[in-house]
């Protein structure tokens, strides 16, 4: 402090403390340098380094994919309203459909209640008797058996109104009942919407080609003021998502509004998520293409029902590829997978499909961020392992969930018991504000990335002007955003050696540590082949790659029977440069990170703990959470 402000501040100070008017030392006010006193002397515009930032400084954590009782199949077993879902995802404690207390550890930041658009608010108004929908045939039929008392009736009932979801037309077709429900929930969203602190994003499931699972989550960056103008979109509408875009666009023309669709996770597909072809099965069309890349820049990477990042039939190198996967079948076990079809399921390989479509068409309709969310139908939007509720109400914790089925199959070999469902994910945005336009505008430019449930922090920025000396800086996203781009963005043009990339990972506070940063490179070969490699660019606990170039393992301090862990092994953070060693300026490219935490218990430790059973062998007790941020990509000059 210089001579003068000392005196103008001693004073001061003693003018306060005898009480003497503070005018009586108006003339020290001429001793305080000027505003422009103070820009000649520093030579920043702001001595504060937060001063002045306009990128994106907080991960905002939510789920796009929640289901309550207004979902026709959630409706059948869970009695939690999108009332309910709002209060839970926000922090308050809420009783589960089988009575048990249930709350989150941390609040999120945000919530899409998006529950399914066939017969939306159906079982909610069957069974409180609404004269809308017991005006109709199948209506009273329904409502009649749902209240018979016979628990075989019931059951078998709803199985019959589930199942109703796969036929080509509704068994009610009540179109006011659907906008009642639609507008109610609107309103909802409406009320628990609170920027700055909790957003509630307005949106529904398209549930298409049910067994296939080709669904897509709709989310609006609208109000209820604008959403209101229209209501689901359904299946029954059509199957086709090329009509669910056409009908999107007619959203945005007619309002003025913005819209986004999210495609779930794809290991359930058969092959059909991220084909080559349109919906009629012919060549995928460039005017497709480009509809799908204008309204999905998103995908749903990891969830409840298995992990779609990577596959070991189709990264045999990748230790890491074989986590959570369900492969057996479609989403409903009516058909086989077979191994061609498993090329058009997961995110690594739709990315590389994307780089050879491009090539082709002109447009890459898979060039998109990747996130994770839960697809829970409890109407609470709980993962974490030691927390975890299940996929639907008929699965809640009690001693033998993991062997009750989850998802019956024609098949009993392709059936779903409880220990298979993965306790997963969240999705981490990377938004300015925690307002419904700023995480929005963050799913459009893929500022996102997702977890199989762990909180962790990541960034990723890509360049050609990063250095090593970067690695050593604690504000990495400084200099992230003023030497390179940025999580879901192209790489700009240069004419550097190759690109490289700062990459960094703070630990979950209330989960392990982490085991390593790798960056999964993806490229497109001049003869239209395709590679990919893996590279480990940040770890832990000074370990040194093996002759064979893999990093040996970073060891397991899960006590089993006691589900605890220590973090004694790991990192709590893990900061990286890296520069592309093997990059062929011709060839197109993409790189995403992978994040891997020690072993920690699975959610199955936990419950064979708190309810004293035994599980099979078969069933996995520790698990490795991971994250896998969108993309960025590399284009050559042309």
């Amino acid at each position: 402090m210089t001579k003068t402000l000392k005196l103008a501040a001693t004073l001061t100070g003693a003018a306060m403390m005898c009480g003497i008017p503070i005018f009586a030392f108006a003339q020290v006010q001429d001793m305080l340098p000027s505003k422009d006193d103070v820009a000649i002397r520093f030579t920043s515009d702001h001595f504060s380094p937060y001063a002045g930032r306009t990128f994106p400084t907080r991960v905002l954590w939510g789920d796009t994919h929640l289901h309550t009782e207004v979902s026709v199949d959630a409706g059948t077993m869970t009695r939690l309203s999108q009332e309910d879902a709002f209060r839970f995802a926000r922090g308050e404690e809420v009783t589960t459909t089988h009575g048990l207390q249930a709350k989150l550890a941390r609040p999120l930041d945000w919530l899409v209640i998006s529950d399914h658009a066939e017969m939306y608010g159906l079982m909610p108004q069957l069974l409180a008797g609404d004269q809308e929908i017991l005006s109709t045939e199948q209506g009273k039929s329904w409502y009649d058996a749902l209240t018979s008392g016979d628990n075989d009736i019931v059951f078998n009932t709803a199985m019959e109104i589930v199942a109703s979801l796969s036929t080509d037309t509704p068994p009610i077709d009540n179109p006011k009942a659907i906008k009642k429900a639609w507008q109610h929930y609107t309103a909802l969203a409406e009320q628990y919407n609170d920027p700055g602190t909790f957003t509630a994003l307005i949106g529904y499931e398209w549930t298409s080609e049910g067994g296939d699972n080709i669904h897509r989550n709709v989310i609006f960056r609208d109000g209820a003021d604008m959403t209101n103008a229209v209501t689901p979109f359904s299946q029954f509408d059509s199957k086709n998502p090329e009509d669910l875009w056409a009908h999107l666009a007619e959203y945005e023309k007619n309002t003025g509004g913005d819209v986004l669709a999210i495609p779930h996770n794809g290991n359930l597909s058969n092959g059909r998520l991220f084909s080559v072809s349109n919906f009629d099965g012919t060549p995928l069309s460039a005017e497709n293409a480009a509809l799908r890349a204008r309204f999905e820049p998103v995908i749903e990477t990891t969830q409840i029902k298995g992990d779609s990042e990577a596959h070991p039939f189709l990264s045999p190198d990748d230790e890491f590829a074989d986590f959570d996967t369900w492969d057996a079948s479609n989403l409903n076990g009516t058909q086989a997978k077979t191994q061609d079809m498993l090329q058009y399921e997961y995110s690594r390989e739709a990315y590389k499909t994307g780089l050879l479509l491009e090539e082709q068409l002109g447009v890459n309709p898979y060039k998109v961020g990747q996130i994770g969310s839960t697809d829970a139908h409890t109407g609470m939007a709980a993962v974490e392992e030691e927390n975890f509720f299940g996929k639907h109400s008929g699965v809640e914790p009690e001693p033998n969930r993991w062997e009750h089925l989850v998802i019956e199959a024609p098949n009993p070999e392709f059936s779903i018991y409880g220990w298979k469902q993965a306790s997963g994910g969240y999705a981490g945005v990377w938004a300015t504000k925690n307002t419904r336009a700023a995480i929005f505008d963050a799913f459009e430019r893929r500022e996102v990335y997702g977890t199989t449930g762990s909180r962790m922090l990541v960034r990723f920025f890509g360049g050609w002007n990063f250095d090593p000396s970067d690695a050593d800086n604690r504000l990495p996203a400084d200099i992230g955003y003023a030497k390179g781009v940025p999580m879901g963005a192209d790489l700009p043009k240069s004419s550097g050696d190759a690109p490289n990339f700062l990459v960094a990972a703070l630990k979950d506070p209330m989960s392990g540590n982490l085991d390593r940063i790798q960056i999964v490179k993806g490229w497109l070969n001049a003869d239209g082949t395709r590679g990919e490699k893996v590279y480990d660019v940040a770890w832990s606990d000074d370990r040194v790659p093996g002759a064979d170039g893999k990093l040996p393992l970073v060891g397991n301090t899960v006590d089993i029977p006691n589900a605890t862990w220590t973090n004694t092994i790991g990192a709590p953070e893990l900061i990286s440069f890296w520069q592309d060693p093997d990059f062929d300026p011709a060839l197109r490219a993409f790189y995403y990170v992978r994040v891997i935490e020690i072993p920690t218990p699975r959610w199955t430790a936990y419950e064979a703990k708190r309810f004293n059973v035994t599980m099979d062998d078969t069933v996995p007790m520790v698990t490795t959470e991971r994250a896998y941020t969108s993309p960025i990509w590399y284009t050559p000059k042309g």
